[in-house]
């Protein structure tokens, strides 16, 4: 199954979109790159073993299947797709890596065409180290983005929201570290103590101006295959 990190890769992809598009030129659902840009844009080594780990994550983006009913015309409907709809790697003479070219699901693809459905992502999120971090990052972006005064979320509920194995204790502890060292960029985050209740994460945008635009910040590229 795909990780948190993983999702690195379709950050890229969405990043190459909507900013080729912007740039007026045609987009595709067939991606080539090469195996160099997604890692230094993802913020990982170039070295042979970091080539291995990209590899092994488009594989269980494309084996990872995801049904959901957004952006379903019928209550109640489920479309189902994966990450990945294929992949391929290109490699020189001697077997080294030159090139890879991977098809998006058309799901995905046509959701980062929807500008309501993308939002942008501090570029320093590929620094944070912790998976809880980055997915608690993803909740804040989610909800913290626009609102004037944050957003606030119990303990109790952001635990069944995570799927997390740890018990509620273990990840309130874990909650209580992050809200300490403040590792999200461009938030702020706080811990409200309730006397009849769980503890209660809340979170405020450090800046709200800086995500006004759905446009991931990123150079566009013209390295699109034909359309789909």
């Amino acid at each position: 199954m795909a990780t948190i990190w993983d999702a690195d890769i379709l950050i890229w992809a969405a990043s190459q979109i909507v900013n080729a598009r912007d740039a007026g030129l045609r987009t595709s659902r067939l991606m080539a790159t090469t195996p160099y840009e997604i890692l230094t844009f993802t913020g990982r080594g170039v070295s042979s073993r970091d080539y291995q780990r990209l590899k092994a994550a488009l594989d269980r983006l494309q084996s990872t299947t995801i049904a959901t009913s957004i952006r379903q015309p019928a209550e109640g409907r489920r479309h189902r797709f994966s990450w990945l709809n294929e992949w391929q790697e290109r490699t020189d003479r001697d077997g080294r890596p030159v090139g890879i070219e991977l098809i998006l699901p058309d799901w995905f693809y046509r959701a980062v065409l929807d500008d309501a459905l993308v939002l942008t992502i501090d570029r320093t999120y590929f620094d944070l180290t912790g998976g809880l971090e980055r997915w608690l990052y993803r909740i804040v972006r989610k909800h913290g983005g626009h609102q004037q005064y944050g957003w606030r979320f119990d303990f109790a509920h952001l635990h069944h929201k995570s799927g997390s194995l740890s018990p509620l204790k273990h990840f309130a502890y874990d909650l209580r570290d992050i809200a300490r060292r403040q590792p999200l960029p461009g938030y702020r985050l706080g811990i409200e103590h309730q006397v009849d209740g769980p503890d209660v994460l809340t979170f405020v945008a450090t800046n709200p101006a800086a995500f006004t635009s759905p446009r991931p910040a990123r150079k566009p590229s013209s390295r699109f295959g034909g359309k789909l």
